[in-house]
């Protein structure tokens, strides 16, 4: 047993975007004339849901994700069937959060009072700026003064916000992302998850970069913002409580990323959703057909999984390691123990980048920003 106990919880992906953002890689479709796929969709992911908790047999439910994609696009009673469906399935706390990521537009915001109706009790805003001409440059069609009323119709809808915002944009200053992410704390977010910009290969963003269009900012800028971030949401009371996810209170932070750090089990429900269930006593990596179509069918026929991987122990033991690093209260040195990694847990911990106290191994101020750097070290 993980140390998210025996809880399994729910991720469900919704695949549609009224328009596919430049640096994203996700598993997105644009969103057009597709209300008989959708709503075959739903079904598939319903259906999906009630195999996948035969699987697993009786649980107690952590918590239940909706991500995308755009899920505040998926229409409120489809939610609802999901949140019911899974109550139905497996015993739930009166307070269990339910979290939809959101665009703040104008008309996905006039869906708020809905989706909470449907119990979703979390949104997760995807501002990603406040600053009209970067959220163009993110391909974002949202404006700064859509996001602030999304905010505030959101803060009447639901009992926990968090916000989204993209940093390390090209030619932004330290000075100018300081006042930027300063101007959306004052909006009253309780958490807050700032990513660095990366880009990938296949996005819009690569091939740009590839072309030598998209000059992104050097390592050294790239490193004073990251530090501008920290300094800002830890004097405005918020605790990285993970790399990129900073809350206010030990109650603003995020009940389902936290299960998943833990090493908790939970279902992947759509095209391309990545899930980690205990089958058979053992671990199980899943991931679902990432075209619509093939989930749809693979579903009717009982066979959802395009991949279905059977972990052994060091390999399931190594990435809950990787996953506990990423996080304040990090991993147990017994699982450290186990992969034969004290020696180098220790070396790295005299040279300042890990904390072995309490019997618990985690990331430094000083090798948070190096994790990568510090995890290779610590595994290869």
């Amino acid at each position: 047993m993980t140390e998210a106990g025996d809880a399994v919880a729910i991720y469900v992906h919704w695949p549609y975007c009224a328009r596919i953002c430049p640096y994203c890689d996700f598993n997105v479709v644009r969103a057009r004339g597709r209300r008989e796929e959708e709503a075959a969709l739903v079904a598939a992911i319903l259906q999906d849901l009630h195999d996948q908790a035969a699987l697993v047999g009786p649980r107690p439910l952590a918590s239940v994700f909706f991500g995308g994609g755009t899920p505040s696009l998926m229409p409120p009673h489809a939610v609802g069937a999901v949140i019911d469906e899974a109550l139905r399935l497996f015993s739930a706390r009166p307070d269990l959060e339910i979290t939809l990521e959101a665009n703040p537009t104008d008309a996905e915001a006039g869906r708020f009072a809905a989706l909470a109706f449907a119990g979703v009790n979390r949104l997760s805003l995807g501002v990603q700026a406040l600053d009209d001409a970067a959220l163009r440059f993110l391909g974002r069609d949202h404006s700064a003064a859509e996001a602030r009323r999304a905010a505030e119709l959101a803060a009447h809808a639901v009992s926990r916000l968090s916000i989204d915002l993209i940093y390390a944009r090209p030619d932004q200053t330290p000075d100018d992302w300081a006042a930027e992410l300063g101007a959306a704390l004052a909006w009253g977010f309780e958490h807050v998850s700032p990513y660095q910009l990366t880009v990938e290969p296949g996005t819009a963003f690569g091939r740009a970069l590839a072309r030598g269009t998209l000059v992104p900012p050097d390592e050294d800028t790239a490193a004073e913002l990251y530090e501008v971030t920290q300094a800002v949401l830890e004097g405005s009371g918020f605790e990285a409580y993970e790399v990129s996810n900073h809350a206010r209170t030990p109650e603003a932070r995020s009940a389902h990323n936290l299960h998943v750090w833990r090493g908790g089990d939970y279902l992947g429900l759509g095209p391309g959703a990545h899930g980690r269930l205990t089958l058979d006593g053992a671990r199980t990596a899943t991931v679902a057909h990432r075209r619509i179509s093939d989930y749809v069918a693979g579903v009717g026929s009982r066979e959802p999984w395009a991949e279905r991987e059977r972990l052994s122990p060091p390999d399931a033991a190594e990435e809950r390691l990787l996953l506990a690093l990423r996080t304040l209260e990090g991993a147990p040195v017994e699982l450290l123990a186990a992969l034969g990694l004290g020696g180098r847990a220790e070396q790295l911990a005299v040279e300042g980048f890990l904390r072995l106290e309490g019997g618990r191994a985690a990331a430094t101020p000083k090798g948070r920003p190096l994790l990568d750097a510090v995890l290779r070290a610590l595994l290869v």
